[in-house]
C-alpha cells in the first residue's frame, strides 16, 4: 500500500449491504478513512455508526458519483440490487451505473479498485436460467479487464446466511434438498479479505473465487447449527416440481407487482443452487489462506456471532 492510500478515504459502494457493512468495518479497524455513497445518511448512520464519512447521493446519477469519487484512492464496489424494492432496477444499478463508477474512477485517476462478484460465471448456464444478475456481473468485468484500472475481482460463492435464511421455526426448509456440498462464506471474511485487497497493489488484474473453511450441506448445516445453539432444528428437503411450478405461476403474475417479480427471480437461483460446485473449494480457500491474513470464520464461530447480535 502506498503512503497516499494510508490518508486518503477509499470509497465503497454498497457500504450498508450485507458484505459491504463489513467491508466499511474491517477498513476502519485498520485505520484506514472510509467513504461511503447512501441515498439515506440517517438509515447508513444506523447501520455503520459515525467513523465513516457518509455522503447523500445515488450510484444511478453521474454526478453523485464524481462527488463520491473526489479524493479517493480506492474503491470497493459491493452493490447489490437484489431484493423486491430494487429488483426492477437491477441491470440499472448493477451494470450500468457500475460501467458508470468505472468510467468516472479511471477519469479520476483511482489507484485500486475491488469488484464483488458471483462465485462463477458461465455464461451458458445465465443464459439457460435467464440468470440476469450473472449476465450483469459479466459485463462488469468484461469492461474491467478492458480498463486501464488496477483491479481484483473477489468472487463470492452464498453467503453462510443461506443456512439461516432455510430455517422456518424449528425446521431447515429447503426446495431440492441442496447439493451434496455447498461453498459459502461469513461476511466477515468478505469484509476482511476485500479491505484487505484494496490496501494492496500486487493482486492486479486477478480474479479470486472466496470460500469458507470446507462446503457444507444443508443436512449437514441444520446438525451443526443444532450443536452449536442446543436446539434441534430438523431437515427437511422440499421436492423441486414444487418450486418448479410456483417459478412457472409468478412468471406469469410477476408484472403485477415488485414482491412477485422478486420471488420469480428467486426462484430460478433455487435449481441453480442445487447444482452449485463445491469441485474448486477447497483449492479457492487454500489460495486465500495463501494470500491474505486473516482468521477464517467456521459455521460454529457465524452462530455465535449471530447470536451476540441478538
Amino acid at each position: 500500500m502506498d503512503d497516499e492510500r494510508k490518508h486518503t478515504p477509499l470509497l465503497v459502494l454498497g457500504g450498508t449491504g450485507h458484505y459491504g457493512r463489513h467491508i466499511v468495518t474491517s477498513l476502519l479497524a485498520k485505520g484506514q478513512p472510509v467513504r461511503v455513497l447512501s441515498r439515506n445518511i440517517s438509515n447508513a448512520r444506523q447501520v455503520l455508526g459515525e467513523k465513516a464519512e457518509i455522503i447523500e447521493g445515488d450510484i444511478t446519477s453521474r454526478p453523485s458519483v464524481v462527488e463520491a469519487l473526489k479524493g479517493v484512492s480506492g474503491v470497493v464496489i459491493s452493490v447489490s440490487a437484489f431484493s423486491p424494492k430494487l429488483i426492477r432496477k437491477l441491470k440499472l444499478i448493477e451494470q450500468d451505473s457500475v460501467l458508470t463508477v468505472l468510467e468516472e474512477a479511471e477519469k479520476a485517476g483511482v489507484s485500486r479498485l475491488v469488484f464483488m462478484s458471483i462465485y462463477d460465471i458461465r455464461l451458458d448456464v445465465a443464459k439457460k436460467f435467464n440468470l440476469e444478475s450473472a449476465e450483469v456481473k459479466l459485463a462488469v468485468e468484461r469492461a474491467l479487464a478492458a480498463s486501464g484500472l488496477n483491479w481484483t475481482v473477489l468472487g463470492a460463492p452464498p453467503s453462510m446466511e443461506i443456512f439461516f435464511a432455510m430455517i422456518r421455526g424449528d425446521t431447515m426448509v429447503v426446495p431440492g434438498g441442496g447439493p451434496p456440498a455447498l461453498p459459502t462464506i461469513s461476511p466477515v471474511d468478505v469484509g476482511e479479505i476485500a479491505a484487505q485487497a484494496v490496501l494492496r497493489d500486487d493482486l492486479g488484474g486477478r480474479r479470486i473465487r472466496l470460500a469458507g473453511p470446507e462446503p457444507i450441506s444443508f443436512p449437514e448445516a441444520a446438525a451443526r447449527i443444532s450443536r452449536a445453539t442446543g436446539k434441534i432444528i430438523q431437515f427437511r428437503a422440499i421436492p423441486m416440481i414444487l418450486p418448479r411450478i410456483a417459478r412457472r405461476v409468478t412468471g406469469l403474475l410477476a408484472p403485477l407487482n415488485d414482491t412477485l417479480y422478486y420471488a420469480h427471480h428467486m426462484l430460478k437461483y433455487v435449481e441453480l443452487l442445487n447444482r452449485f460446485p463445491a469441485d474448486e473449494a477447497a483449492e479457492a480457500h487454500q489460495h486465500l489462506l495463501d494470500t491474505f491474513d486473516y482468521t477464517p470464520t467456521t459455521l460454529e464461530m457465524e452462530v455465535k456471532r449471530r447470536q451476540n447480535q441478538l
